[in-house]
């Protein structure tokens, strides 16, 4: 079976889920499957179905995503749904995983992925100052957290608000704002705002799950008026960093090292491990003309808060989310799901509207 799947370098072997799947009729000469969507997830816990959901399984289980494709070079194999062809992916956790695994599908011979569009769909720390844990937020920047200098913090000097520094620049938030990483790297990724505004304007008035715990939850936060509020859609940027920071002043950095980056255009409000590595992907793919990077979409859905509650340090908080599931875990992956199927529905089933014009409302 491997053989064929190599010979053929196309569509092909797909490997029903379960008994319930519904059989693929596989085509008849080299032409690669036409992708409408690409649904990103980035880690899964156990099997894709039956067992405790991760950011993947009420995709595979909900919308569904029947069909399984064998993906070796990948985290896991793909999933698929054959009469919308929107596709499944999970990444990994981290930048160098969803990088290697975007770039990996995105050069898969089985795929026609020229007019596709994509939605990560994950969950992610929330700056309690934005928004409230469950809630869903649509990233018009991704800035990635990591590239740049760092001195220690108990060596700067006492003037520094932090010890990271961007590449060519000798202090914190030095202008003028370096055009690009020397190296090559982006640091930041300006997505669509037209597409962006169309997700966020079709979704802004969802309801999203609120419950006991969640309500628990934000009673933590009384100095905070957004974090009050039960879930609710956002538009709001997100920075990426491989690091699982926290803490009051490292949500402060994120907010200043995200407004340096763009200019003043972009508001931190959540943290996530795997967007700008998805967006580098996606930006050398659309550079070989195999991806159309003005369908690409991010959305992030708060699993928890980056800052402490009322009474308690950053070292308690991180004492409590490295040993005890995240504060608003579950309703944050059922948040994603809700949200992010909404628009992905809205354009495989309506592709003869989306597929040659991108929807776009005013940012």
């Amino acid at each position: 079976m491997k053989n064929r799947l190599g010979r053929l370098g196309v569509a092909g072997l797909l490997i029903l889920a379960d008994a319930a799947a519904t059989p693929y009729a596989e085509p008849s000469g080299p032409v690669p499957i036409p992708i409408r969507v690409v649904v990103v997830a980035t880690f899964e816990h156990g099997q894709d179905t039956g067992d405790a959901p991760g950011e993947f399984q009420y995709w595979v289980e909900r919308y569904p995503l029947t069909a399984t494709l064998p993906f070796p070079q990948g985290n896991r194999a793909l999933r698929y749904n054959q009469a919308e062809h929107v596709l499944g992916i999970v990444t990994g956790v981290g930048k160098s995983h969803a990088a290697a695994s975007i770039m990996a599908l995105g050069l898969d011979p089985r795929f026609d992925l020229t007019r596709a569009y994509w939605i990560l769909a994950g969950i992610a720390g929330i700056d309690p100052a934005k928004g409230s844990v469950g809630s869903a937020a649509w990233a018009s920047y991704a800035v990635d957290g990591d590239l740049g200098y760092e001195i220690d913090a108990r060596e700067i000097p006492p003037d520094w608000p932090t010890g990271i520094v961007p590449y060519d620049r000798a202090t914190p938030y030095q202008q003028p704002v370096p055009v690009g990483h020397p190296g090559g790297s982006d640091q930041l990724f300006h997505l669509n705002e037209g597409l962006t505004g169309w997700a966020y304007r079709l979704t802004s008035d969802m309801h999203l799950p609120d419950d006991a715990n969640l309500k628990a939850v934000r009673a933590g936060y009384p100095a905070y008026p957004n974090a009050q509020k039960p879930p609710f859609v956002l538009k709001g940027d997100t920075i990426t960093a491989d690091r699982f920071w926290l803490g009051a002043k490292m949500a402060a950095w994120s907010e200043q090292w995200v407004a340096y980056w763009t200019q003043g255009k972009g508001v931190a409000v959540t943290s996530a491990e795997e967007d700008t590595g998805y967006l580098q992907a996606l930006t050398s793919l659309a550079h070989a003309k195999r991806v159309d990077f003005d369908r690409v979409m991010d959305l992030r859905t708060a699993s928890d808060y980056e800052v402490p509650p009322r009474g308690k340090d950053a070292v308690q908080l991180l004492a409590s989310e490295a040993h005890d599931e995240l504060s608003g875990y579950k309703e944050a992956l059922l948040s994603a799901y809700l949200v992010g199927s909404r628009v992905v529905k809205e354009l495989a089933e309506h592709w003869d509207h989306y597929a040659d014009r991108v929807p776009t409302a005013k940012p």
